[in-house]
């Protein structure tokens, strides 16, 4: 009879020590290939959570839209159907305006006004995503934005006509400004759109160009430095509310370390990407007076309607970052 209560406490302690040891499964989506920067950024980021943790959490990031697609993975978030996800913001600026602020040309045209525009749109993305079961974690910046062709451009008139790349609402409208057709590609699917004639011309960075392969297709590369959009990552608030403190830490301190890492990344990735579209032979050159002047005054358009669709949210946002 004795053996009884022993053996009770032998199974309580495993039961115990089985609870401690409990091991929870994220699955985080991404729409870039896992040799990206962000990609690699968010392999490393799992890593930190991983060791961090100690193995409690367990995040499988799945790279180059293999789980969901890129306009899908915000939804597949706030759903459940993935704990965490990477977002491109400017996707969904169609949903809210101040998702699009980093898509406007030339309201922030360099590292550090991305950073300025980041502290002032920061706030309003907490509340935004919190009224919808989200909360953002961190985010990152692509490298500036320029415009890739088949053709040497001048002004925006030589882009009249051409079939161009769009992957967000203010590409699209980019394309209409300056009488191109706008045709929306994704990046995993740009190569082939590219390959088959679906698309000749874009405004990408040099991270894309290269994870593109552009130079294969496109032999132009104009560095207007337009506007450096940034990936966001979310997590499922239920899901981040579940885990116990500790790990919530864990998350919380990786990704404070995956935002500064990658910031660094980004303008590493800059200057390396052009240099190798250089090294397969694109033309990388400055934008011609004419044209820099065309895009400006697309800038100015866009600026002028998004201020007008945004609101109170966006006059605060603009003078935020103009100050």
């Amino acid at each position: 009879m004795r053996l009884i209560p022993s053996l009770l406490g032998t199974a309580l302690a495993l039961a115990l020590s089985a609870a401690a040891h409990a091991q929870t499964k994220w699955d985080l989506p991404a729409a870039y290939p896992a040799t990206n920067f962000h990609s690699q950024n968010l392999s490393d980021f799992a890593a930190d959570i991983d060791k961090a943790s100690g193995g409690k959490l367990k995040i499988t990031v799945h790279a180059n839209a293999s789980l969901f697609k890129a306009n899908e993975i915000k939804r597949a978030v706030q759903g459940g159907q993935a704990q965490i996800g990477e977002i491109l913001l400017v996707n969904f600026q169609n949903e809210w305006p101040v998702y699009g602020a980093d898509g406007l040309p030339f309201l922030a045209d360099s590292y550090d006004e991305a950073a300025k525009l980041w502290r002032a749109q920061k706030p309003l993305l907490e509340k935004k995503l919190a009224e919808q079961g989200m909360q953002v974690l961190y985010a990152v910046p692509w490298p500036p934005q320029g415009v890739y062709t088949k053709k040497p451009l001048n002004s925006a008139a030589d882009l009249k006509g051409i079939k161009w790349r769009a992957y967000s609402p203010a590409t699209s409208r980019i394309a209409e400004l300056v009488g191109a057709q706008p045709v929306t590609v994704q990046a995993a699917e740009f190569a082939q759109a590219l390959a088959t004639g679906v698309v000749e011309s874009t405004m990408t960075s040099g991270a894309t160009g290269v994870d593109s392969k552009l130079y294969e297709h496109l032999k132009y590369y104009y560095d207007t430095q337009a506007w450096l959009p940034k990936n966001a990552v979310i997590v499922n608030k239920a899901a981040f509310d579940a885990l116990d403190k500790p790990t919530q830490a864990a998350v919380l301190k990786a990704a404070a370390d995956a935002e500064a890492r990658g910031w660094a990344a980004s303008r590493k990735v800059n200057v390396d990407t052009l240099e190798k579209l250089k090294a397969n032979g694109m033309q990388v050159l400055p934008p011609p007076a004419a044209l820099k002047a065309d895009l400006a005054k697309v800038g100015e358009t866009m600026l002028k309607e998004w201020v007008e669709k945004a609101g109170a949210d966006g006059k605060a946002l603009i003078d935020a970052v103009r100050r």
